[in-house]
């Protein structure tokens, strides 16, 4: 077996919560809560979820954007946690994020061209005739005309912005890319043409990606693998096709269930959940889904389910994920 590109292992993330007149410390968010999961080389792990739920946390977090609280990741079987400032440089280099908003994540002060030369400034790479070439190129690459280099973000549409960001994430050449909800902001008809765009980029660079995202049927597209997630914690994770096919975790089933069918004559079976997710400051006791779930017993309520193999690759954190097996398949 080959060893992954990115391990996470046991991964928790804790923000504070501060109250009072001095704002000592009150309690924590707990926004990821003992989180494993791999990605392989050229492949891509669809993270889905509600929104706030974790996923984002996650993706920042494995690029030390945040420090965790708890647990292991390891990139090309090293600690990130025991590298030095020059095992660390060449990380980042490696491991890159497109961000979620194409406008927020470019700097409106500057060009272009100081955007995407920029990556090669950090590490020292090339002339300044050269940058500016590698920037014509990048642009050329995500479908945008060479005489962009001199305009500012706010004279780009959101999906030119984001085929900007998409440019700066791959100057380097990375081995991984963490797409933090990379296509939500964006109109349908941009979102797959940046869709077609990031899985072009991933054929030719054999890139591997987290693609962190909410809507299931984008997700469906372009992984390979996917772990859903549910108040910080993944209730299940398979290959794309076998999770698509037969979910095993009633909150999967839910999430899927709400996927659109593009055939008036068919009629899927629409899983609505009751309540809110609860505060991640006081998650539930027992299975963080028994608020919602509408399987649940008092089991669920006082035992959290630990995570069980249903097949090769296939995992599952629920009691009964068994005795629901029967009515699994979906659409």
């Amino acid at each position: 077996m080959k060893e992954s590109l990115l391990q996470v292992r046991g991964l928790k993330k804790y923000f504070p919560v501060r109250g009072g007149v001095f704002l000592r410390r009150i309690g924590n968010v707990q926004a990821v809560e003992e989180v494993s999961f791999s990605v392989e080389r050229g492949k891509t792990l669809g993270l889905v979820g509600e929104s706030g739920c974790g996923k984002s946390t996650v993706g920042q977090t494995i690029l030390k954007l945040h420090k965790p609280t708890a647990g292991e990741i390891f990139y090309e079987g090293q600690d990130i946690a025991a590298m030095n400032r020059a095992e660390l440089k060449a990380f980042r280099r490696d491991v890159q994020i497109i961000f979620q908003d194409p406008f927020e994540s470019l700097n409106a002060r500057h060009t272009v061209s100081r955007i995407l030369e920029e990556p090669f400034v950090i590490h020292e790479m090339g002339t300044a005739a050269e940058r500016r070439r590698w920037a014509g190129d990048l642009l050329n690459r995500v479908g945008l005309q060479v005489d962009a280099l001199d305009r500012f973000p706010h004279e780009f549409s959101g999906g030119q912005r984001q085929r900007i960001g998409i440019a700066r994430a791959i100057a380097l050449k990375p081995k991984l890319v963490v797409c933090d909800e990379a296509v939500s902001a964006l109109d349908v008809s941009i979102q797959s043409q940046v869709i077609n765009l990031l899985m072009d980029l991933q054929r030719e660079m054999n890139l591997a990606l987290i693609f962190i995202a909410h809507d299931l049927a984008v997700v469906k597209h372009v992984s390979d693998d996917i772990a859903v997630m549910y108040l910080g914690k993944i209730v299940e994770q398979a290959d794309a096709q076998e999770i698509y096919a037969f979910p095993r975790h009633p909150y999967t089933k839910a999430l899927l269930s709400a996927i659109p069918i593009p055939d008036p004559s068919r009629r899927g079976e629409r899983i609505i959940l009751s309540g809110d997710v609860p505060s991640p400051i006081h998650p539930p006791n027992g299975c963080r889904f028994h608020t919602r779930c509408p399987h649940a017993v008092d089991q669920c309520r006082s035992v959290e389910p630990t995570e069980e193999l249903v097949n090769e690759g296939h995992r599952v954190a629920c009691h009964f994920w068994n005795e629901l097996a029967d009515r699994n398949a979906v659409g």
